[in-house]
Order: C-alpha cells, then structure tokens, then sequence
C-alpha cells in the first residue's frame, strides 16, 4: 500500500521505518523542501517529497506534525483519502484552544471538519514512538500491547486496523470519531502501554472520569 506521512519529526519517521519494515511503500514529507529528507529517505527506505505530494501519493496518509498545523494543508488534497490523526493537542506547545480545553470539541473532529471530504481515522496518538520498536509482537502474543482507534468510516477502520497490526500492535476500535476524546492527552489510556483487557479497562475508566463530549 502507498502511505504519505505528512510530518518529518519523530512520529512520522518511526512510523515510516515500521511501516517501510512491513513492506508498505512510504513517502514523508516535511515543512521544507524534499532536499532536507535526502537522510532519511536513504536510512529508511522511503520516498521523500513535499506535503502535497506525499499526500497524492499515499493510498492512506498519515498527520504526523504539530496539532496547529494541519490547517495549512489545503482539503482538496485529501479529498476521498483515508487520513489517519495522529496528533495530539499539547496546550503548551500549540497555545489554547477554548473548545478543547473545554471539551466543547476533540481534535479529530477538529480534524474532520477541515477534510471534509476526507475518511478520518484517529490512531497511533496514544503510544510513544520510542515503545512500538521494543513492545511490537506478532499478532496473537498473548502480551501483545493494544492502541485506540475511532472514526466513522468501517472500511477505513479496517484498513487502518491492518496498518496497527502491521507495526506489531493490536487495535481496539472505540467506536465513531467523537470518541476519539478518550483516548487523548490525561486521559488513562494516552501513552500507557496496555495489553487489549487493560485498555479496555483504561478506555471505560475515561468514560467514569465524566466529560463535556458526552
């Protein structure tokens, strides 16, 4: 499958090594020109190009870059691509945003609602890039260690599942787009590593917290 990662920093290049070590064709791009990538591209393997390229090239394309910037990518690009949210909304880094802060809204339907005519799946957020290298077990390990998933497209939640288990995970899929709150920056299952049980456990632990997204 062709996979445009559209983010050069920490999370879009693991993910493309993994991904790339699956036999996925991959192209990463950043914020500056291809040239910046040349690298990456030969220590991983991959494609390097700009963000509307990656973006036409990939099959499914994956934002990988600070929460802020994903606005600066023109729709139409991702029009009728699966699009998988990968970023997290940090308030110190990306400064406040009254809806989220007050739970008036979630970023991946922050997400959605500026592709509008994209198929928006919000995963791979919820771990550490660091961890998938040393936790990545074939798929029935008993231990193997699970990450969220939510949207509301069941085809690209398959794909994008297939992709999860790919990189040695398992996914648990949360349900429609809305939840992908439960998963996000304080809650139990952000960046804790869990086995399928416990993050279903940590999942409905979010639910009892009580939130504005309900």
């Amino acid at each position: 499958m062709k996979i445009g990662i559209l983010g050069a920093g920490y999370v879009g290049r693991i993910l493309a090594e993994r991904l790339v070590a699956a036999g996925h064709e991959v192209m990463l791009s950043n914020s500056r020109a291809p040239e910046s990538l040349f690298s990456l591209r030969l220590t991983l393997g991959c494609l390097a190009g700009s963000s509307v390229e990656a973006a036409q090239f990939g099959e499914v394309v994956i934002l990988a870059m600070p929460f802020t910037v994903f606005a600066t990518i023109p729709a139409a690009v991702l029009a009728d691509k699966i699009v998988i949210d990968a970023m997290n909304y940090y308030p110190e880094r990306d400064g406040h945003i009254y809806a989220l802060d007050q739970g008036l809204n979630s970023t991946s339907a922050m997400v959605q609602a500026h592709f509008q005519q994209a198929r928006v799946v919000k995963t791979f957020n919820a771990i550490r890039m660091v961890d998938i290298a040393a936790v990545a077990a074939p798929a029935g390990t008993a231990t193997r260690v699970a990450i969220p998933m939510a949207g509301d497209d069941a085809a690209a939640k398959s794909v994008v599942a297939g992709l999860v288990n790919a990189v040695g995970l398992d996914c648990v899929d949360v349900g429609d787009l809305a939840q992908g709150w439960r998963f996000e920056n304080g809650t139990p299952a952000y960046c804790t590593l869990l086995t399928r049980a416990a993050l279903l456990q940590a999942l409905q632990a979010a639910q009892s917290l009580g939130t504005a997204h309900r």
